[in-house]
């Protein structure tokens, strides 16, 4: 039976790149595409890193009941997993991967409950996660303070997890994800 392993944690913690090193690890892990109504960033593109829909389209669908899960993250600024996501890919026998926030990635455990493994990355603190933030380039000062404001409610929900690593060394965390992924769909 195929299962799914949900990532949530601060914008800026690493867990991108932790999901990119395990989807290159022969897990038979797929991407669960989530949808946003926020605007691409640099090279993204619609259906690719995300589906992008206007906030109208957005709430329509939620209105629709299309969604497994979904929040406004920040005021306008919604995401969401469309149930037709990942039931694609269940049926299909594949192992699916979600990136969501911590309010999703509960919506998800309490329907799919032990065939969902929830993960919280961590940051070394509030500082490392700005620092990051600034080093990335995306975000204006105000974005990113907002994004650190949100870190701090997102760290308290942490002990919510079936399991949470912290990214303080990323060969060390990536490491630990592969083996914690690896037996989970191993059981």
């Amino acid at each position: 039976m195929a299962k799914i392993i949900v990532f949530s944690a601060p914008s800026g913690s690493g867990k991108s790149t932790i999901i990119n090193y395990l989807m290159d690890q022969q897990l038979n892990l797929h991407f669960s595409i989530s949808a946003t109504s926020r605007p691409p960033r640099g090279k993204e593109q619609h259906g690719v890193e995300y589906y992008f829909l206007t906030a109208e389209d957005f709430r329509q669908r939620i209105a629709d009941g299309e969604f497994l899960e979904f929040c406004e993250v920040y005021e306008g600024r919604y995401y969401g997993t469309l149930k037709a996501e990942v039931d694609r890919l269940l049926a299909k026998g594949e192992n699916v991967i979600c990136d969501v926030d911590v309010v999703g990635a509960q919506n998800i455990k309490r329907i799919y409950g032990d065939r969902a493994l929830t993960v919280f990355i961590k940051v070394p603190s509030l500082e490392v996660l700005r620092h990051r933030l600034t080093a990335r380039g995306t975000d204006a000062p105000e974005v990113i303070e907002e994004r650190i404001r949100r870190a701090d409610y997102e760290l308290s929900e942490a002990d919510k997890f079936d399991a949470t690593l912290i990214n303080d060394n990323l060969e060390t965390v990536l490491k630990s994800a592969k083996a914690l992924v690896s037996q989970f769909l191993d059981a």
